[in-house]
């Protein structure tokens, strides 16, 4: 009995149904992993989320599971920086048509990195890598070799790492001053996906599984306990303010509110006993400071007692015919005295600058003169009367091993940021998520001053002592968190993921193979 065409026609529309519901039941599994991050960090849905995507790719060819791999990413990154399109609101006249687009179109790009590990993991599996513990190995393996390429790919994009998910919890977070952020999530993906893995196949099913499992979990809390309970550092006797001026992203640069942004951050920096440094955000300023004597004076007549004034602010440098940009902090002695500064490294695309301006016909969100340029890289800068410190501007805060300069180690990181872009979204607890971790990573303590938050004073063991929430006016008054030794990180960056992940290896799949062969071998005696 043959089938009509009526019917064929039928079993079409009801496969593409199926498909369509089963493409949307995985965007839906990667939005919901967002919520095992900041601000939400609900740990305990994560087995299900990474579970879940895990046992999907299981037994798919190589290009199936790529498909499947990039739904997943399509719906975690959507879920993750959908604040994104805040951005385009402050200036909506402008911009406000290609809010939804640019998320949508950056999602589906960065989509391809879940969709890279998911092939690679579909043509692994196929060559039986995947028996035993190997399959959740493997797919955390896959999983972080895509995460550190999105970390380093162009200009690079780590933000939202698997790893963050761990901030809230202070033990879990600590390894990371040993393996970083990108092997705190490789110990973390495989954790959450061994559970599904055990129970979905009866390989697995085996004492060795669980034990491994118990042993990584005990070892992660147990070795960050154990970075908690050692050493509590007394404070530094400098004492350090940081000014929150919460001034409206499409006031700041207005030149009839220009006198009311520099005198609020006054009065802010000026009250009460004044302190060592005061610090103030990304662009506080809204000129170039160097430039203008009377407020640089203005400023410091404020600031009798003060040490050291830092605060964001654009510079130019004129080179030849034209005028280059930089986004910088200055540093100012009590006499108004350049003491020199540093110009942000990692610049947003199309927001300070646009890739390929040659070719692409695309406008910058951020009103000024010109594209920036990059400064040379990470700086540590010695200034008088204060422990040396280093600088990220911003989202350079994201980058793992990349935000101290290693030539000179630093006593401690400013982070001056803005993310007024974003109101009052996830974006900038996510963002602070970013900055504990460089904090444990480091072994530094880093000091966040935000337009309109969130700024806060964070210590080397990424505890967050001091906070100003989003859209609050205020400044907080704190002495400097003393720095802790090297970390291992510090020392060997992102080369400690290779023994970590050789290691796991090893004791997952090596040391059972040896124990089985050398029973065999008894046997046959």
């Amino acid at each position: 009995m043959t089938e009509t065409a009526g019917e064929k026609a039928a079993f079409r529309k009801v496969a593409l149904v199926l498909s369509l519901a089963h493409a949307a039941a995985i965007v839906c599994l990667g939005a919901l992993t967002v919520l095992t991050l900041p601000p939400f960090s609900y740990l305990i849905i994560a087995p299900a989320t990474y579970g879940g995507f895990f046992f999907i790719l299981r037994g798919l060819r190589p290009f199936r599971a790529a498909v499947t791999g990039w739904t997943f990413g399509l719906g975690y990154f959507a879920g993750g920086i959908f604040w994104i399109a805040e951005s385009f609101f402050v200036d909506a006249d402008r911009f406000s048509l290609l809010a939804i687009p640019a998320v949508a179109g950056l999602s589906a790009l960065l989509a391809f990195f879940p969709a890279l590990a998911s092939f690679a993991f579909a043509v692994l599996a196929r060559s039986r890598l995947s028996e035993g513990l190997a399959g959740p190995l493997l797919f955390a393996t896959c999983w972080t070799a895509a995460e550190w390429l999105r970390g380093h790919v162009l200009t690079g994009f780590p933000w939202n790492l698997s790893s963050y998910a761990l901030v809230e919890y202070e033990p879990l977070r600590q390894p990371a001053a040993w393996i970083g952020s990108y092997g705190l999530g490789f110990l973390f993906v495989f954790l959450v996906v061994l559970p599904t893995h055990l129970i979905a196949s009866r390989n697995s099913r085996r004492p060795w599984g669980l034990v491994l499992a118990l042993g990584v979990a005990a070892s992660l809390w147990g070795a960050g306990q154990t970075r908690l309970w050692l050493g509590i550092e007394e404070p530094t006797n400098i004492t350090v303010r940081i000014a929150q001026g919460n001034v409206p992203q499409q006031d700041k640069w207005r030149p009839e509110l220009r006198e009311e942004t520099v005198s609020r951050y006054i009065d802010l920096s000026s009250q009460g006993d004044v302190p060592d440094i005061v610090l103030w955000p990304e662009t506080a300023y809204p000129g170039f400071l160097d430039e203008v004597e009377e407020d640089r004076q203005r400023i410091m007549r404020a600031l009798p007692q003060t040490r050291i004034f830092m605060t964001g602010v654009p510079d130019r440098v004129g080179v030849d015919a034209d005028t280059i940009y930089f986004n910088t902090v200055q540093a100012y002695d009590p006499k108004g005295r350049s003491l020199g500064g540093y110009a942000k490294h990692k610049l947003v695309p199309f927001g300070e600058y646009v890739p390929l301006r040659k070719w692409l016909p695309f406008e910058r969100l951020t009103e000024s003169l010109g594209d920036f340029t990059p400064g040379p890289g990470p700086r540590t800068l010695a200034l008088p009367g204060i422990p040396f410190v280093g600088v990220a501007i911003c989202y350079e805060i994201i980058f793992p091993g990349h935000v101290v300069d290693d030539a000179i180690r630093p006593d401690w990181i400013f982070n001056a940021t803005n993310d007024a872009w974003f109101g009052t979204s996830i974006g900038p607890e996510q963002h602070l998520a970013a900055a504990r971790m460089r904090a444990v990573e480091e072994g530094l303590p880093v000091l966040r001053a935000a337009n309109t938050g969130i700024s806060a004073v964070i210590d080397a063991r990424g505890r967050v002592l001091a906070r100003l929430d989003l859209e609050h006016t205020g400044v907080l008054d704190v002495p400097l968190p003393p720095a802790l030794p090297r970390t291992l990180y510090a020392r060997f960056g992102d080369w400690t993921l290779l023994p970590l992940v050789l290691t796991c290896w090893f004791l997952g799949v090596g040391l059972p193979a040896i124990a089985k062969k050398l029973l065999a071998t008894r046997k046959g005696v």
